[in-house]
């Protein structure tokens, strides 16, 4: 897949572009890491001792199906942008037809913070965590909105998908106001991302038991390109088998 590899080694520069500059000034600050885990159970304990509980009802695990899109050239990603459409659908136990699924499609548009020419250096301004701009909308369906991207020379070039369970810990832990827990299961393993302000992400990654040497700030594209590199495969979409 050629367009998936060409994009992915454009996807580390920085810089902006004219496109969907009309939002710039709406955009929140995303601060983020990730954390691979190799012991499930015991992430679960630690997740217990904490206190956390998931976010919505039930399970609260809803499958994820990311499209990313982009123009034959790269130009978003070679200027570190993201252009994405997600459409969850809840996890359903039980008699299904009495529980109709609803899902829920969030366009996502993400780029590197502006910073002053003055603040530019070779390493990272951030630290050890993942800071970039974002804004998020909730549309009522995906194929349209993926016609009109089509309509502008923009094609969906990398699909990925996962099972996302989010946590959060009891108000009576202050010190993590702001702070979620999502647990990401992958095609190419399992990971959990800690989203909110720096210091909640220390000390909550440091209670689950992981050091900021451990933090990863690649994403989901670059670990499945790195994945495939790893085990010879041509890269194409991070699909489960039964959906590839």
């Amino acid at each position: 897949m050629n367009l998936v590899r060409s994009l992915y080694y454009r996807n580390s520069a920085a810089g902006e572009s004219s496109l969907l500059q009309s939002v710039k000034n709406s955009m929140a600050r995303e601060t983020e890491i990730k954390l691979r885990i190799t012991d499930l159970p015991a992430f679960h304990r630690a997740l217990k001792r904490m206190g956390a509980r998931p976010s919505g009802p039930g399970t609260s695990k809803v499958h994820e199906e990311n499209v990313i899109f982009d123009t034959p050239q790269g130009g978003l990603a070679k200027h570190g942008q993201l252009l994405r459409i997600r459409t969850e659908t809840p996890e359903v136990r039980g008699n299904s037809k009495h529980s109709p699924t609803k899902q829920r499609v969030i366009l996502t548009f993400k780029q590197p913070m502006a910073r002053p020419a003055s603040a530019e250096t070779e390493s990272s301004p951030d630290g050890p965590y993942k800071v970039r701009d974002e804004i998020e909308v909730e549309v009522a369906e995906s194929r349209n909105l993926a016609r009109i991207f089509e309509g502008l020379g923009m094609s969906g070039w990398f699909r990925y998908e996962k099972y996302r369970t989010t946590f959060r810990l009891p108000a009576s832990k202050t010190w993590a106001k702001g702070l979620l827990i999502e647990l990401d299961e992958t095609p190419i393993g399992t990971f959990v991302e800690l989203e909110g302000p720096a210091a909640a992400i220390d000390r909550g990654a440091a209670e689950l038991g992981y050091s900021r040497r451990e933090y990863v700030l690649k994403n989901y594209l670059r670990l499945y390109m790195e994945d495939c590199r790893r085990k010879g495969k041509e890269p194409r979409h991070m699909l489960f088998p039964n959906r590839e």
